[in-house]
């Protein structure tokens, strides 16, 4: 009886040290810069990088970084692999049936399509998209016929191979591909289609998406989260007011 009522009495005390005793596990693709990508010391860096520490230390959270492919991080999310996904993911409500989200610690962007040259049929012609992207969910609406790959850089091959007529997705993505080539363009319309960029979490961990919540509203407030977008995008990048 002794032993039980022990055992009953650390994990009643288990249970109340809530986050202040627990490991947050970070997840991210690391093949998407300049929001994550792992660089030359094979660890995670990139804008969401270092607002994610930033967001732990202000939360007073321990935190740790995992890498997960793009096509299973919801998933894995959901399996309780990691705690929570930063990893330029657009807020949506197709997302939101299935995992919560923090406000958005990015306001919603364009997407660009990209091809070697003006005047590709962006209408009927084939489109290379990552896969499980708002991007893609775009072009499956329209009448293109849409070529899915698991990471930007396959996407951006099957536009120079001739696979595809042109590629679509996050015009922060595309820009730098498109700068420092000397074939990719930007071609046709600009296109908004999220909510913004938030931290995903599991629909249970309300104690933990209050505490980002809390870390993300401070860091607009002192307009530490526009500075850190502008040294990560650029001064011409979108910020909040």
């Amino acid at each position: 009886m002794k032993k039980l009522l022990l055992a009953a009495t650390a994990l009643a005390l288990t249970a109340g040290m809530g986050l202040a005793q627990t490991t947050v596990r970070m997840g991210t693709e690391g093949a998407y810069p300049p929001y994550n990508f792992i660089n030359e010391a094979g660890e995670v860096a990139g804008f969401e990088r270092e607002l994610g520490d930033e967001l732990c230390k202000r939360a007073e959270l321990s935190c740790t970084w995992v890498k997960n492919d793009w096509d299973s991080i919801i998933p894995n999310l959901v399996s309780s692999n990691y705690d929570t996904i930063m990893a330029a993911m657009s807020i949506n409500e197709e997302r939101k049936a299935v995992i919560a989200f923090t406000q958005d610690y990015l306001p919603p962007a364009p997407s660009s399509y990209v091809a070697l040259q003006e005047g590709v049929d962006l209408e009927g012609g084939v489109i290379a998209v990552q896969t499980g992207t708002v991007q893609a969910s775009h072009i499956a609406e329209t009448g293109a016929t849409m070529l899915e790959f698991p990471n930007i850089d396959q996407v951006l091959a099957a536009i120079r191979n001739g696979e595809a007529d042109a590629g679509f997705g996050d015009h922060e993505v595309m820009r730098p591909f498109v700068e420092d080539s000397n074939d990719l363009v930007f071609v046709g319309e600009q296109v908004k289609l999220d909510e913004g960029i938030g931290v995903g979490l599991r629909q249970s961990d309300t104690e933990l998406r209050e505490k980002l919540d809390a870390a993300i509203t401070a860091m607009k407030e002192d307009g530490s989260l526009n500075a850190l977008i502008k040294k990560h995008f650029g001064d011409d990048a979108q910020t909040y007011e």
